[in-house]
């Protein structure tokens, strides 16, 4: 797995690459490791403004490696109690990473592939990409994914997925939410998963983050009068903030805000010095 930032062509946006393109992205401990890691460094990243979630090879994440199978189905329960630990923390890692997360998606997207992309905040798919929740095949279930899977396409759907097993395309995930478009080849995927990431970190740093922890705080919750004052409260806090002072004053004077411009030195920065690679 390799984690790229900074990246002085791309200021703002983290990539998260999954690299283990034989077994297909399958998960084993050292990839949920490493995923974790990887996300928990960025959730401490100032400067990170989105994180694109991709993987090499002909499939996205096939989920559970098969090696590691054999391994938990020789445990007991305590040992197949904190194997799953790690992988809900990996999957709580994801979906709680402060910024933006976007899933790039091709090929098979099985099991923990499908629960990654549930945690994403966006994803994007290829029109040939294949979707499903296979636990129910193997005598298992989609325990620790479930919270973002029902959460994503809801109980419905859910329960659907859960309970048959059954492959579908790109076009059923994307009519039941799981991703937001589809496109005709890669090509078209990294450009739409490009303009999408660049039009994040185009926007307030302060706002976007603010903007994903206002749907945690509002999601399921009835509208009612603490409700109306979280939100006029989450407004004012916005209209009164440094970031929000200077947007709305450079939209009125028709400049670009400043913190476009700290982009632009923050760039230039990174090209004297050098973007990091970290590979696991």
């Amino acid at each position: 797995m390799s984690l790229t930032w900074p990246d002085p062509t791309e200021p703002g946006v983290a990539r998260v690459r999954l690299q283990r393109p034989a077994p297909h992205n399958a998960l084993d401990p050292a990839l949920i490791t490493a995923l974790t890691n990887a996300f928990r460094e960025l959730a401490g990243a100032p400067h990170v403004r989105v994180v694109i979630l991709e993987a090499d090879g002909p499939s996205f994440c096939a989920g559970a490696d098969l090696r590691h199978m054999r391994t938990a189905a020789e445990q007991d329960w305590a040992a197949n109690h904190a194997d799953a630990e790690a992988l809900a923390a990996m999957f709580h890692a994801v979906a709680s990473c402060p910024v933006p997360v976007i899933a790039s998606v091709q090929g098979a997207c099985y099991g923990g592939g499908v629960g990654l992309v549930a945690c994403a905040d966006i994803a994007v798919g290829v029109t040939s990409a294949t979707f499903r929740l296979s636990e129910a095949a193997l005598g298992l279930i989609p325990a620790t994914i479930s919270p973002y899977v029902v959460r994503a396409v809801g109980e419905r759907t859910a329960r659907r997925w859960f309970m048959t097993a059954e492959t579908f395309e790109a076009h059923t995930a994307q009519a039941h939410g799981l991703i937001h478009e589809t496109q005709p080849d890669l090509n078209a995927l990294e450009a739409s998963v490009n303009r999408l990431a660049q039009a994040i970190a185009r926007n307030s740093p302060q706002a976007v983050r603010a903007c994903k922890r206002l749907v945690d705080e509002v999601a399921g919750r009835p509208i009612d009068a603490p409700l109306r004052d979280l939100t006029a409260r989450r407004i004012a806090d916005a209209r009164a903030s440094a970031e929000g002072r200077e947007g709305v004053q450079a939209f009125l004077q028709r400049r670009p805000p400043n913190w476009l411009e700290a982009d632009r030195l923050h760039r230039r920065s990174l090209r004297d010095d050098g973007a990091d690679e970290l590979n696991d």
